[in-house]
């Protein structure tokens, strides 16, 4: 009797030969050619990155983070976080805490606490400031706020099988009022001014060129990295399995999986994400407030998702770029009219472009192909 051998697939790589390229490239681009351009070319020259340029690269990045994260649970999981906003705040209001303890010392009434405190009269750090002042504990505090927080309200959520357009109502709900408390004094969280005038992380002067360029360089390490992590998630067994949930959970649950497991494991990640980001966003834009927590900006993370193509990885990252470039030359421009570009862009690609830009790029390939 003879037994026939069967061939498993063969695992996917983690990126192409052409994609490996694609990605030196970058990393080259953002630890190299960005801070020779800022040091050598002169000023004025069209090679020069500004201050300003630096900064807003730096913020779209973070925001590319985020779009990342959102197509991990949405794009690729079937779950649309219409608050995913409230965890990118989380690691911002983290960072936030430990560079305002900074300027403690050195602040106008000399204190050991912040300003906002010594003008409120406060007499000593509510028990949840205990570890702003270590950086090594904010480094960690960035992940495991954010993460402690989606997997409490993932766990139940997803233990209750709630989903569909009912899970995005209760993300934004739990994003609002997270925003509601936030601006509230007594939290101890800066109220409707939040947390702004850093001068120092690390004892570094924040405001200089090579701060800046710093802190730069780092988002973008950590936006290629983020990447790197998506694809390897996806291309795993674990990935396998949240397209299946995505397209058939009632059959993956037949087939011997706990879908819960899955989803709540990918929420967590996907928080985490958001809450680096953040932690990333505040020095280099230099304030953190509750509006940040609005509903609105989550819903805006969900547009960068659909603008670039969801399920794609690149997609998400396209669009964050595409959709915020656009806004900082429209708000400047025609501020009147950005909302009104915003949604019919939204409209425009939900009606016409499903897959996003990078889905119509591979159907134009397809076609000439």
């Amino acid at each position: 009797m003879t037994t026939q051998s069967i061939e498993l697939p063969a695992r996917t790589p983690l990126l192409t030969r052409a994609g490996w390229s694609t990605f030196i490239v970058a990393l080259l681009v953002v630890c190299a050619v960005a801070p020779i351009l800022n040091l050598m070319v002169p000023q004025g020259s069209i090679f020069h990155l500004s201050d300003y340029a630096v900064g807003l690269i730096g913020k779209i990045m973070c925001y590319a983070i985020c779009a990342l994260a959102m197509d991990l649970i949405w794009g690729y999981t079937g779950i649309l976080s219409l608050g995913h906003g409230l965890f990118f705040a989380l690691g911002g209001y983290v960072m936030g805490m430990y560079l305002m303890r900074q300027i403690g010392q050195d602040g106008n009434y000399k204190s050991n606490l912040p300003d906002f405190m010594v003008f409120l009269d406060w007499k000593e750090l509510p028990w949840h400031w205990a570890l702003s002042d270590s950086f090594i504990a904010t480094l960690f505090m960035v992940v495991a706020v954010p993460g402690l927080v989606a997997f409490v309200f993932g766990y139940f959520a997803f233990r209750s099988r709630i989903k569909g357009v009912y899970f995005s109502i209760i993300t934004q709900a739990l994003t609002f009022a997270a925003m509601l408390l936030f601006f509230r004094n007594e939290t101890g969280f800066g109220g409707n001014n939040g947390f702004t005038d850093f001068k120092r992380i690390l004892s570094i002067p924040i405001a200089t060129p090579s701060t800046r360029m710093t802190l730069f360089v780092m988002t973008g390490v950590t936006l290629l990295a983020c990447f790197l992590l998506a694809r390897w998630l996806i291309n795993s067994k674990f990935g396998r399995v949240l397209q299946a949930v995505r397209d058939a959970e009632t059959r993956v649950m037949f087939s011997g999986y706990n879908p819960m497991g899955y989803k709540l494991t990918i929420w967590t990640i996907s928080a985490m994400m958001c809450g680096v980001a953040g932690a990333l966003y505040v020095p280099q834009i230099g304030i953190i407030n509750p509006s940040e927590m609005s509903p609105a900006n989550s819903i805006e993370i969900a547009i960068w998702a659909a603008v670039g193509g969801r399920a794609s990885l690149i997609g998400p990252i396209v669009g964050a770029f595409i959709v915020n470039g656009a806004k900082s030359w429209l708000t400047v421009a025609y501020p009147e009219y950005w909302l009104y570009f915003l949604g019919a862009l939204f409209i425009g690609v939900t009606l016409f472009l499903p897959h996003g830009i990078v889905g119509l790029v591979k159907k134009l390939k397809g076609a000439k192909a």
